[in-house]
């Protein structure tokens, strides 16, 4: 039995390619080979702009790297209430925010909400209890 084909596979070999194991043609090449680094890199002002390494707002997805991206949910101050700059009741008051002032919420959680407010967007923390 040991030369019968009925029992044993025949052995062949495949034709051998050189050069490129799929045989695709060469990549074309993009934009992105242009690009160099030239320096360090200039991150927006965190002051003006919401971001943090877990979560920036949408409009910075092509400036920042974050694990996240929102699009702020639009939110009135429903009392008179302090822009911190932490979650913190402790934290530095950024500045006041009147009753029925704008505030672009992104983040709300354990009882703060964070995002930005007015024209001039200062990003901060205020009590989520202070927004409708």
């Amino acid at each position: 039995m040991k030369g019968s084909s009925a029992t044993s596979a025949r052995a062949t070999t495949a034709p051998r390619h050189t050069g490129q194991s799929s045989g695709r043609h060469p990549p074309t090449r993009t934009s992105a080979d242009e690009f160099s680094l030239t320096g360090p890199s200039r991150f927006p002002d965190p002051d003006f702009n919401a971001y943090r390494k877990d979560l920036a707002d949408v409009a910075l997805a092509g400036t920042v790297i974050a694990s996240h991206y929102a699009e702020p949910l639009e939110r009135r101050v429903e009392h008179a209430s302090a822009l911190r700059a932490a979650a913190s009741d402790d934290a530095e008051i950024i500045r006041k925010l009147a009753k029925g002032e704008t505030f672009d919420l992104l983040d709300d959680s354990l009882g703060w909400a964070w995002g930005y407010a007015g024209e001039d967007r200062r990003v901060g923390y205020v009590a989520s209890e202070a927004l409708a």
